[in-house]
């Protein structure tokens, strides 16, 4: 038997509603009620009220009273923010990587070769599992938490990021720069390379609707 612990109905709840606002099957605007989730997950309203308050305080939903929750629309702020919050963990994560660069460089290199041959989830995947491991070799779980909630709530943008083959095609070779600058040892270019590869994906996401 497996020691896990079952989720809470609360958890169970708040998993439920993120991955639906995260993934775009509640859309920003859209107006959703306790009673409405209570009975899809076929659970009190009590654990959801717990679940909608946890997701107000992360900016996700806006609470009424007697009304029910608004999802968050994803503002232009929200995207400037999270894109150079991400900058600043990656180009540090850099920093740390240069200096002691291991196996990473060849794994990145191999994963940017992998990205372009993917397309749709694997895509989307493999490009967070590519900038995720980067922030995993600073081996500090505390900044790879919070970069794992910025990434969470890109989440919500990052279909638009990566809508068309031209832009995949260009992150693809976004990549494997970055994994390149990075097995030559040169911390100046992987940095820049990285730069120029958030700043093209905020640009997209500027122009698209998410």
């Amino acid at each position: 038997m497996s020691g896990e612990k079952a989720p809470s109905a609360s958890e169970r709840a708040y998993r439920h509603v993120k991955e639906g606002v995260l993934t775009g099957t509640l859309r920003g605007g859209e107006l959703i009620s306790e009673g409405e989730v209570a009975e899809a997950l076929r659970m009190s309203r009590t654990p959801v009220r717990a679940a909608f308050t946890q997701l107000e305080s992360e900016g996700l939903l806006r609470l009424y009273p007697k009304r029910g929750a608004l999802v968050v629309p994803v503002s232009a702020r929200e995207l400037e923010d999270v894109m150079e919050s991400r900058w600043v963990i990656e180009r540090y994560a850099l920093e740390r990587v240069i200096a002691a660069p291991g196996d990473l460089p060849a794994l990145l290199a191999a994963s940017a070769t992998r990205q372009a041959r993917l397309k749709g989830t694997a895509f989307v995947e493999n490009d967070r599992a590519f900038h995720r491991a980067i922030v995993a070799a600073t081996d500090n779980a505390i900044l790879l938490g919070l970069y794992d909630s910025l990434r969470d709530r890109q989440r919500r943008m990052v279909r638009a990021a990566l809508r068309g083959e031209d832009r995949e095609r260009a992150i693809a070779r976004e990549h494997g720069e970055i994994a390149s600058a990075l097995a030559a040892g040169d911390g100046e270019r992987a940095s820049a390379a990285l730069r120029q590869h958030l700043d093209a994906a905020l640009a997209v996401m500027r122009r698209a609707p998410v």
